[in-house]
């Protein structure tokens, strides 16, 4: 059964996500605002005079690529690496393969990879400051950085896609690898999109036996987003010799996203990602560009336009952010205690339908408002992320429009930076984000609903009726 819209569905996000985030950093620039001015009348329209707003030059497309860009990401990776490897972990077991009877073995060190980084970028910035090396490196080829991780990303899922023609079929086979149950429809534009290999595992010199799933879920992506983050605040820093509570705020609620999510890193053994989909370049592409890039959109706006939130505003997105953890947070406490200690005081007393597979279902708490309350409570902690940028939009003025306008900011070249007739329009590129992931939990709902339905039958028909609400009761 095809998803995503079927072949057709898949080459278009295939080609379509790409272009999308050039966009984003083409459209929304410091070179003349967000959007660049004369998208906002498309009457006007020329492309001569776009070329000029959003810096595209003759020759700009030799110039989305640079060889020792190409370099440096490469050691990203491999720093990476090393430190997955040298690092201490923790060992733990996934889901049991469905055709082996036996689970895979994972290792674990993210949070503290991700720490080790962080420190050293500490140091330089209290050494250098604003101008540490890394934070200018990163703004200055924010456009060729996006077009290797594109690169490794399609490298990748063309590598895993070949290497899946070389998994046995009939089970049970010694090495424990199989096909991904929704990867293996003989489409290949599809299967190189979802994925046919359930588990890729590569042996590298050195680092030993790798789960590229795993791997690419929880590090250079993540660590990824922090670092841009991190790097657009030093920007905003060197421009106006500030930093604004807008950006603060956001960049320490993503880190804290990304932080919490690496500390708990085993937690994800048990997500549809791990245990059910194949890792094509729906995945390469969404843990090593997608998420670092299209994520950290934000701060890289706020970096240019520094909206000051001031105490009332902070207290508003944090008790937003604060809310939405707690939902998250206390309905995954109250399953996870209901599945591993069901005489617990705290869920002794809850309903529950006893399924025929001997499981359990529960119907009450948290998990009888709707059968995925946890993810409204993981949409509501992310909106926050975009809610610093109010009603985004800028527009950047010449020198001489500066001098006689007033703007809100002036830019160390004296050029001004106000918002004017782009208020707004910069909520495409901010709040994005906020729909996409709204849209991605709603699909994994329904994606998790048919799975549970062929899996519990009748039980799951009677649990649907006990459970009306899928996500937000009332509401969805």
């Amino acid at each position: 059964m095809y998803e995503f819209g079927g072949p057709l569905g898949a080459a278009a996000i295939t080609v379509g996500l790409p272009i999308l985030l050039y966009f984003f950093a083409f459209a929304c620039n410091d070179i003349s605002g967000c959007p660049a001015p004369l998208l906002l009348d498309p009457r006007t329209l020329s492309w001569k005079v776009l070329r000029s707003q959003i810096g595209w030059t003759h020759n700009a497309i030799w110039h989305l690529v640079s060889w020792k860009v190409t370099g440096v990401v490469l050691a990203y990776y491999l720093l990476s690496l090393l430190l997955w490897k040298f690092l201490p972990s923790h060992n733990a077991h996934g889901t049991k393969l469905v055709h082996h009877g036996r689970p895979l073995e994972y290792s674990f060190n993210s949070f503290s990879s991700t720490i080790v980084q962080l420190a050293f970028c500490a140091a330089g910035t209290y050494m250098q400051g604003a101008e540490f090396y890394v934070w200018t490196y990163i703004t200055d080829n924010y456009v060729q950085i996006l077009t290797t991780n594109t690169m490794i990303a399609s490298a990748l899922s063309v590598y895993v896609y070949i290497l899946s023609f070389s998994v046995a079929t009939k089970y049970p086979n010694s090495e424990l690898r199989e096909l991904a149950a929704g990867g293996n429809t003989g489409n290949p534009v599809y299967d190189f999109f979802i994925g046919r290999e359930l588990n890729p595992r590569v042996n590298l010199p050195v680092f030993g036996e790798i789960d590229i799933k795993t791997w690419c879920e929880m590090r250079p992506g993540l660590t990824g987003w922090v670092l841009l983050n991190l790097a657009f605040m030093a920007k905003q820093y060197r421009i106006y010799g500030f930093l604004s509570d807008s950006i603060i705020f956001t960049t320490f609620v993503q880190a804290f996203y990304v932080l919490d999510g690496q500390w708990n890193e085993p937690g994800i053994l048990t997500m549809i990602d791990i245990t059910t989909d194949g890792f094509g370049f729906m995945l390469s592409f969404g843990d090593l560009v997608w998420v670092p890039f299209l994520y950290s959109t934000q701060c890289r706006y706020l970096s240019v336009y520094p909206l000051h939130l001031g105490w009332s505003g902070i207290a508003s997105v944090s008790a937003v952010f604060a809310l939405g953890l707690y939902i998250f947070r206390a309905a995954n406490t109250q399953k996870n205690m209901f599945r591993t200690k069901p005489d617990d005081p705290s869920v002794a007393g809850l309903s529950y339908i006893q399924t025929k597979r001997g499981t359990r279902l529960l119907t009450a708490g948290w998990w009888g408002m709707s059968r995925h309350i946890n993810y409204f409570g993981d949409w509501l902690q992310a909106l926050p992320f975009s809610l610093p940028t109010g009603l985004a939009g800028y527009t950047i003025l010449t020198a001489s429009d500066a001098a006689i306008v007033s703007a809100d900011f002036e830019m160390l070249d004296g050029r001004g930076v106000i918002q004017d007739g782009a208020k707004g329009w910069g909520a495409i590129f901010t709040y994005f984000y906020v729909l996409y992931f709204a849209i991605l939990l709603m699909h994994r709902e329904r994606r998790d609903d048919a799975m549970c339905a062929k899996k519990y039958g009748e039980d799951w028909e009677e649990y649907r009726r006990k459970v009306k609400w899928r996500i937000l009761p009332w509401v969805y």
